[in-house]
């Protein structure tokens, strides 16, 4: 009887061990916006990690995260760190590129709660009158990644986070482009 429970236990793991190393080992979260404001005015609201606290979904989630920026003011070469709650963790941005109102990409470096390095992009495409700001955030997926993602959508995690940040940083570009027009 116990032999008969050990191999029951020893197959759901195997079994469990296989459907976590078919999950896809690369994601990618997406989300858009368009935004009432010329790309140049929301490109420097990204381009500018000082500027992130007025619009940034986890700034908002722990205001005592010790926060510092090294590097270049702006632009290629700028950094971010921070170090806070559980809810924020402890990691680095980096912008690696910047392309004036077109592209900005960041290596992002998850350090705590755990360790991983993303690849974030901003896009920004001019539609009439307005901007289209694409969000991105990808990355690999190791095995325990894999194995969360069997339980939690990952997807819908940090894509609403994605989305709150979007519509704050619409309420911060319009404001800004309203000032900009007059």
């Amino acid at each position: 009887m116990f032999l008969d429970i050990l191999i029951l236990l020893a197959a759901i793991l195997l079994v469990l061990v296989v459907v976590v190393a078919m999950q896809p080992s690369e994601f990618r979260i997406t989300r858009k916006a368009a935004i009432n404001a010329p790309p140049s005015v929301i490109f420097a609201q990204v381009n500018d990690f000082r500027k992130w606290e007025a619009w940034s979904p986890w700034a908002k989630m722990d205001r005592t995260a010790k926060n510092t920026f090294e590097g270049a003011p702006a632009g290629a070469g700028a950094v971010f760190k921070w170090a806070g709650s559980n809810k924020v963790g402890e990691g680095c941005m980096t912008l690696v590129e910047s392309r004036p109102s077109e592209l900005i990409r960041i290596k992002l470096e998850f350090l705590k709660p755990f360790k991983a390095t993303n690849t974030a992009e901003f896009t920004f495409h001019p539609e009439g009158n307005q901007t289209v700001v694409s969000w991105s955030m990808s990355g690999k997926n190791n095995f325990l990644c894999k194995g969360v993602g069997l339980f939690m959508n990952c997807d819908k995690m940090c894509g609403d986070q994605f989305e709150r940040g979007l519509e704050a940083m619409k309420a911060v570009a319009e404001a800004g482009a309203e000032t900009v027009m007059r």
